[in-house]
């Protein structure tokens, strides 16, 4: 069990850094997941028969991570209100001293920051955990109500306002619909679209969870067939021509055309030029209908600048009284802003100078005895993570497993992968990536560094592909 405070070491086999530098105040209602079925993203060993929806809400979805949490008794090992600040490798005791903060304020009241030893390091703060702020001028001038989609105020009252949106991906998509139901007014601005398909969501009729639940097979077959299903997406990403990619494009175009039929002059601006894939493709059944409500301007110009008041769009001001900035994540950095230091003081940042890379996206060299769960080049534009994530579980265990087995020898094993093989693996994705829609130049993306383009996120395979180069 994680215990101590401020002057204590704590000696542990495996750390597992979660990051959160303040309260994740995600907006409940919204927060549904927006690309993969449940009964998809849900952990293979432990299915839950008695999903609501095929697309459950964001409550049902905690309800179900927080069983799992309860039954596998990890609370006890978890340490809520904490913030890991850095992480340095000890060359001569050959474990790793990870500098944690106490966020909380009575959790805090015997010391502000203590250090963790361990053998083995493990980061698993994904990729989407530190909002990004747009490059605006004039952001912190606003006077009115500020906040991101990550970190939302429910304090704050919608009825009656004037509102802005600074953003339309898939997080704009899922507040959009239910926030315009209590503003005054909503604008949002624009700057590409998005593909758009149908979410086809669907009540899970009683005796259907009946029988997931008493007849396992069932259950185990459907999320089979799911997988095989979204693995068939892979040539829409990778092949624009292929006829899978054909036939979702004509099924975002007529999704489009039939929920806006009598709004053509809205197809030309809400319609991609670029590839799908290129950018995150949104399922949702509820957003396009938004452009029909009086109360929601469709802003593609420019943003100049934000005011005191307002938001300067091509020289035109409104004013507002609450911005929303569904801006997305800082991305491509990972681990930002944990400074991680590695063997023979070499630094992460110093390492990806030219962007994240990893072996499997999960070991790093000159990192000894650590791994990343959902590193580099492991996101996915057509399957459930969940089915990557398991799959690098497994394969940091057999590691941790030696590690800890040579301590009990009273040895110590030291593993880290040859730069040469690291190269190696990321020169040959990087080389697949290159072919993919997720480089189209029509497009920008949290995918890829902004400037070189370069694609640190995505994996350029099938997940069946990964889960054979992964195993061991």
């Amino acid at each position: 069990m994680l215990a101590g405070h401020g002057g204590i070491t704590n000696t542990l086999d495996v750390v597992a850094m979660v990051m959160i530098h303040k309260p994740f105040y995600y907006p409940v209602r919204f927060a549904h997941e927006a690309l993969v079925w449940s009964h998809l993203y849900s952990y293979s060993f432990e299915q839950n028969p008695d999903w609501t929806r095929e697309y459950p809400g964001q409550e049902e979805i905690l309800r179900y991570l927080m069983g799992v949490a309860q039954k596998y008794d990890l609370y006890r090992h978890v340490r809520f209100n904490t913030a890991v600040e850095s992480a340095q490798w000890d060359d001569a005791s050959k474990k790793w001293k990870t500098t944690v903060s106490v966020q909380g304020g009575k959790d805090a009241e015997f010391g502000s920051t203590y250090t963790i030893s361990s053998d083995f390091l493990v980061s698993a703060v994904g990729q989407l955990n530190v909002p990004r702020l747009p490059d605006i001028e004039g952001l912190e001038d606003f006077k009115g109500k500020l906040m991101h989609s990550a970190r939302w105020d429910w304090s704050y009252s919608l009825g009656g306002k004037r509102v802005a949106i600074i953003g339309n991906g898939a997080t704009a998509a899922q507040i959009i619909p239910e926030i315009v139901k209590e503003v005054d007014h909503l604008t949002i601005h624009q700057r590409t679209p998005n593909w758009v398909i149908p979410r086809l969501d669907a009540a899970i009729a009683p005796w259907k969870r009946s029988v997931y639940k008493w007849v396992p097979y069932v259950r185990q077959r459907k999320r089979a067939d799911m997988m095989d299903f979204r693995e068939s997406f892979y040539d829409a990403v990778f092949d624009k021509n292929s006829p899978t990619s054909q036939f979702i494009e004509a099924m975002a175009k007529d999704h489009l055309h039939n929920q806006l039929k009598d709004r053509p002059d809205l197809w030309e601006q809400l319609q991609p030029n670029y590839a799908i894939g290129c950018k995150r493709v949104i399922i949702t059944d509820d957003y396009f209908p938004v452009f029909t409500r009086d109360n929601v301007k469709l802003e593609t110009g420019k943003i100049d600048k934000i005011t005191a008041n307002g938001i300067v769009t091509e020289g035109n001001e409104e004013q507002y009284d609450l911005i929303i900035l569904a801006t997305g994540f800082r991305t491509v950095e990972f681990m930002h802003p944990i400074e991680i230091t590695g063997s023979a003081g070499r630094t992460l940042s110093s390492i990806w100078k030219e962007g994240g890379q990893a072996l499997y996206g999960v070991v790093v060299e000159s990192l000894p005895n650590f791994a990343m769960l959902y590193g580099p080049n492991t996101n996915l534009g057509h399957n459930s993570i969940i089915l990557m994530i398991e799959s690098q579980s497994r394969y940091i265990n057999a590691m941790i497993k030696e590690v800890i087995s040579a301590r009990s020898r009273g040895e110590s094993l030291v593993l880290s992968p040859k730069p040469s093989r690291v190269k190696e693996f990321n020169d040959e994705i990087q080389s697949e990536l290159e072919k993919s829609n997720f480089a189209d130049p029509n497009c920008n993306s949290w995918y890829k560094i902004k400037g070189s383009g370069k694609i640190t996120n995505n994996w350029s395979r099938t997940v069946v592909a990964y889960q054979k180069v992964s195993c061991v």
